[in-house]
């Protein structure tokens, strides 16, 4: 992991004094592990790594400890002692002006602070939602927008090259049944009765599209070919559709930068030249009359069809082209998030990119697993509003944007996921979204009492040394460390974690410390650029997962 400033100098020190004991001369700085103690006795930093050199020098891991002390430059890492515990950690007391560098670095760096050039010059394609454009996007839809965008966000932050694509299922029965749903609801508007196709669509927008046509066209599909007619209707329901998914997850503050219509792999031929392509190495077999993939070659657990015996494709062939389309567009890396019915999904997937020459670690399938909405301890299903399943409107207009958004990234995606509606809606420090907006709003507040009242920003710090004035500079040096990690891990979580202990200490330093203290304005003016170096990380770290950061609340 990438170190903030003040572990990089750290990082370095420790390096210089492992080379200079004659310990290592091969080591790099960015690999020796520093971390803040939980224990606040052990210092401000620690390190294990004479413990790590042991297992190449085969030495007592104290020995080696205290020859990195006795080599180790203080002064170049800002250093006020070292202390050696246990089995041979070294803790690491800062100097002041070392930890309080920090405020100075947020302060210049203002919104851009906590990104990196991390992941420069290495490209990702993120592929997620992708519903069909046949209806509203419902709960789970809302999770994988709110967990798509963050990673997207928070990849970007840590100087990685990523793209948001969203693929648009319009070449299925799926649009075949809404075309023919729409049709069928034109012709009851004549009085011609039709019977709904199997799985048609029965919610009211059908309805409201056919009206729509017949009030501009008039009778005009009545005297066309039926063929014709259904065309047009898959055409204009799938582009009312996807408006309205665009405009819901516009709402949502989700922006995709690249659309793919599924149509696109047919019209342009890109099925069938990877069937050959497989076919090509060896990997593709006839059997009972259909095509196979012998996607067992690469750790699958079975075959696959892509051809069934009809000749029609089986849904797993245009995804194969699909994903070759991927790489073809220069991705170094595609990561494809999916709902939990899609575990099988994975190894197959893996396998035809392994059998058209990637690396099966190229491709990551992210699993999001389930959500339930509860509501004072009874799990809600129907949305109140239109007594169907719950939608992601409906969850803007119950508890808005912000608590939706941090609610659904606030744990691990990969873990079945309760989503507490009384508690999101709830102004009350339980509830993590307002505590963490509550902490910016008195920030703010604070900013404008210390303008109003003549304070000062600052531009040295060496009053800071009160415990929780540490313990906020320590966090907001951890801003950076904590974006490339959650960055590497596709883990929006992580960043949520973050939001809240730094509110947390943030709260705990307003209590125990007087900001606005006319007896002492000097160490007022301190505090007030801590305040502002808080605000600015904290605002930050919200925007990476899509929450706004208000200034009153």
């Amino acid at each position: 992991m990438a170190a903030n400033k003040l572990e990089s100098t750290l990082q370095e020190a420790l390096k210089n004094a492992i080379v200079k004991a004659g310990l290592s001369d091969d080591i790099e700085a960015s690999k020796i592990n520093i971390e803040i103690p939980k224990d606040k006795s052990h210092g401000d930093y620690s390190s294990n790594i004479a413990m790590q050199l042991t297992r190449v020098l085969h030495r007592n891991p104290r020995e080696i400890a205290q020859q990195i002390v006795d080599a180790l430059d203080k002064e170049a890492g800002s250093i006020d002692r070292v202390e050696i515990a246990g089995p041979g950690f070294l803790n690491f007391f800062m100097k002041n002006d070392a930890l309080t560098s920090i405020i100075k670095e947020v302060l210049t760096e203002k919104e851009n602070y906590g990104a990196s050039d991390f992941g420069k010059g290495i490209k990702y394609d993120v592929e997620f939602v992708s519903a069909n454009p046949t209806g509203d996007l419902h709960l789970g839809h809302a999770k994988g927008a709110a967990v798509g965008d963050s990673i997207v966000r928070i990849m970007r932050k840590a100087g990685y090259d990523v793209t948001a694509e969203y693929y648009i299922n319009d070449a299925g029965n799926q649009i075949t049944n809404l075309a023919l749903s729409l049709y069928t609801r034109y012709l009851a508007l004549f009085g011609i009765e039709r019977e709904m196709p199997k799985d048609g669509y029965y919610g009211q927008d059908v309805k409201d599209i056919a009206a729509k046509v017949k009030e501009e066209h008039g009778d005009e599909f009545l005297h066309i070919d039926e063929e014709e007619a259904i065309h047009f209707f898959r055409k204009l329901g799938t582009e009312h559709e996807l408006q309205k998914i665009k405009d819901i997850l516009k709402e949502f503050r989700v922006h995709f930068d690249y659309w793919f219509s599924e149509t696109s792999l047919y019209r342009e031929n890109m099925i069938q030249p990877v069937i050959d392509a497989l076919d090509a190495k060896g990997y593709l077999y006839k059997e009972d009359g259909a095509l196979w993939f012998r996607s067992t070659d690469f750790d699958d657990d079975k075959d696959r069809v892509l051809i069934k015996k009809d000749g029609s494709y089986t849904y797993f062939t245009p995804d194969i082209a699909y994903h070759k389309n991927k790489f073809d567009r220069g991705f170094d890396y595609l990561v494809d998030l999916f709902g939990a019915d899609h575990h099988g999904y994975i190894n197959r997937m893996k396998a035809a990119m392994q059998a058209l020459g990637y690396n099966k670690d190229q491709l990551n399938i992210d699993i999001m697993q389930l959500v339930q909405m509860v509501e004072n301890g009874e799990v809600v299903k129907m949305s109140k509003r239109t007594g169907n399943a719950v939608t992601i409107k409906d969850l803007i207009e119950e508890i808005g944007v912000d608590a939706t958004r941090y609610f659904f990234v606030s744990k691990a995606a990969n873990t079945p996921f309760e989503f507490d509606l009384g508690l999101a809606k709830s102004q009350s420090n339980e509830n993590p979204v307002y505590y963490a907006q509550y902490a910016h709003a008195r920030l703010c507040s604070i900013m404008r009492s210390a303008k109003e009242q003549g304070y000062a920003c600052a531009d040295h710090y060496e009053l800071l040394t009160n415990p929780k004035e540490v313990d906020l500079l320590k966090q907001i040096g951890e801003f950076r460390n904590v974006i490339i990690d959650a960055a590497k891990a596709r883990a929006p979580h992580k960043v949520a974690n973050y939001i809240q202990k730094l509110a947390q200490l943030f709260h705990s330093f307003y209590n125990d410390c007087y900001v606005l203290d006319e007896a002492n304005r000097e160490l007022s003016n301190q505090r007030i650029a801590l305040c502002l170096a808080t605000k600015t990380t904290l605002a930050n770290a919200l925007n990476v997962i899509g929450v706004s950061a208000p200034e009153k609340m």
